[in-house]
């Protein structure tokens, strides 16, 4: 494997150490609103639907505007104020202040994560973008299951209640703040014509990327939180450290294969990729429409992981392989926007389906969904 760039490399660790803290954090979520606040599933649908959807509308903003200018102070300002707010999430004494929190917590993610990923495509030559792109998802997903890890642990034998385990994700996340302040270095990126400020309409993309993010916003609505899958087991009798083990080995698995995505993406070319992604994708979400025992739900949580992680990172690398060098922050915005404003309907109706049929069935609609999505990318034409 080439060496990937040094920009590459510390914004992996700088993601390692956020999703280190975010998942001390996270897992908890649907355990918070479950015991403390007595909530259901459609809540908790609407919590994570809230939270993506207003990030969404500020990455396209924020990523347009980093186009020409410096992309550091974005992603700089985004992770501080993720882990300034996200601590305090156990400390609501109700759903909605816990959906203001979540919501805040995903206005830094909406701050960072359009102007982050296009300094990943400006620091990487096009060849080996698919692995840059998967070394940073197994990052995220490395310091995820770490940070299950630590929860499960202080919470197993720590003797700390849930709202004290968020308190201390605070150090992580705030270490890899410090990170990007001191060690991140941004190399010079293509720049807009002077005197006009970046514009953000949708016509200034190119019409196979906006036929491709089209089709992405349309597969958005199969995208499932795995949140629920956390639910699953909090219904099926599981305790909080074992579902915290569970959504370690989760991420581990993802870790696992979406370098091995990245891989084969520089191979084969992101796009068929994608679709073999996309069909892993549907595949794992009809396999966790089986699970009915909390011993199914460890074999089919793990292997909804495996194949998850297939995809994680190959959307980002067609992207920045479509997007023009002077607006691939513009790009990368409007990618997380249409990504972000169908999690509310897809949350909601995900959990409507489970309120009324039962996690089996809400599962397999959105494995169809998935499924059709990925039949309709055969055709998608781009440059592979």
């Amino acid at each position: 494997m080439l060496r990937l760039p040094a920009t590459v490399i510390t914004l992996g660790l700088v993601s390692f150490f956020n999703d280190l803290a975010s998942e001390m954090v996270t897992p908890l979520i649907p355990l918070v609103l479950a015991g403390g606040l007595g909530a259901g599933p459609i809540v908790l649908g609407l919590v994570e639907g809230v939270a993506e959807a207003v990030s969404a509308w500020l990455k396209l903003w924020s990523g347009g505007r980093s186009d020409g200018r410096r992309r550091k102070p974005w992603v700089l300002g985004g992770y501080l104020l993720s882990n300034l707010v996200r601590p305090f999430f156990g400390l609501a004494g109700h759903w909605v202040v816990l959906v203001c929190l979540r919501a805040t917590d995903r206005l830094g993610k909406g701050l960072r994560s359009a102007p982050r990923d296009a300094l990943v495509a400006d620091a990487t030559p096009r060849a080996m973008r698919g692995v840059a792109y998967g070394f940073h998802r197994a990052m995220d997903n490395g310091g995820a299951c770490l940070g299950a890890l630590i929860a499960a642990a202080t919470v197993a034998w720590g003797g700390l209640a849930l709202p004290e385990v968020m308190l201390w994700s605070a150090v992580p996340g705030l270490f890899g703040v410090i990170l990007i302040a001191v060690t991140l270095r941004e190399l010079p990126h293509a720049e807009a014509s002077a005197g006009r400020r970046p514009r953000l309409d949708w016509a200034a993309l190119p019409r196979v990327l906006q036929r491709y993010l089209g089709l992405v916003a349309l597969f958005g609505l199969a995208r499932v939180s795995e949140t629920f899958v956390v639910w699953r087991g909090h219904e099926l009798g599981s305790g909080t450290a074992g579902l915290l083990l569970l959504w370690a080995l989760m991420s581990l698995a993802k870790s696992a294969t979406s370098l091995l995505g990245g891989h084969i993406a520089d191979r084969i070319g992101p796009l068929a990729m994608l679709r073999v992604g996309w069909l892993a994708l549907a595949l794992g979400y009809a396999v966790l429409a089986q699970v009915d025992t909390q011993s199914s739900l460890w074999l089919c949580g793990v292997a909804f992981g495996l194949l998850a992680g297939l995809s994680e990172g190959v959307e980002r690398t067609l992207v920045g392989a479509l997007a023009p060098a002077a607006s691939r922050g513009l790009a990368f915005g409007w990618y997380h926007l249409l990504s972000g404003v169908v999690a509310i309907p897809a949350g909601l109706l995900f959990g409507a389906a489970w309120g009324r049929g039962g996690a089996g069935f809400a599962f397999t609609l959105v494995a169809v969904l998935a499924f059709a999505c990925t039949a309709a990318s055969l055709r998608l034409r781009g440059r592979d």
